[in-house]
């Protein structure tokens, strides 16, 4: 498996990855009607995964990362170099969104994405990573554990302030 930077072009991503990433986000419409983040989350468009791209990377230190196996777009990383809010005391990098095709889950390309992103930022000289489940989400939060991470506190999430916890895995 391989992780690529999804690059803009001219400040706009390329049209036909940005169809393979919503057509990746279209198999996870279970996610998105617990998360709220589409309005009709069996019809996502292109346009609103290009605006939801576009919201990631505006961030600064923000990456959004291409997970391919044999070619094929499996999922897709979104991470933060540092806490997006400056006045937060956090030095972890987070990963903000991972997101595997649905008809390709239980394979273990979650598990494989996670490891190559934490391999991103050991090599980066970072000791830990942090990342928020939705507590509507038992399933991620199981998963999330099963790799290693502890969770530190429950909260809300910046956007939309819903109820979450925040993990960390030392690296």
């Amino acid at each position: 498996m391989t992780l690529e930077p999804l690059v803009p072009a001219d400040g706009a991503l390329p049209g036909p990855v940005l169809s393979e990433v919503a057509a990746l986000y279209a198999t996870n419409h279970a996610f998105f009607e617990l998360s709220g983040d589409f309005p009709d989350p069996a019809r996502i468009t292109v346009e609103q995964v290009a605006a939801s791209l576009a919201d990631e990377l505006a961030h600064e230190g923000a990456e959004v990362l291409l997970a391919r196996s044999a070619g094929r777009l499996v999922g897709l990383a979104a991470t933060l170099a540092h806490h997006p809010d400056p006045a937060a005391e956090d030095p972890d990098p987070w990963i903000g969104l991972l997101l595997i095709d649905a008809t390709a889950h239980r394979e273990g390309h979650g598990r494989t994405v996670a490891a190559l992103v934490e391999d991103r930022f050991r090599a980066a000289g970072r000791t830990g990573v942090r990342l928020a489940v939705l507590e509507a989400n038992p399933k991620a939060l199981a998963f999330w554990r099963s790799q290693g991470y502890v969770p530190l506190r429950r909260g809300r999430d910046r956007e939309l302030g819903r109820p979450c916890t925040v993990l960390r895995k030392a690296l």
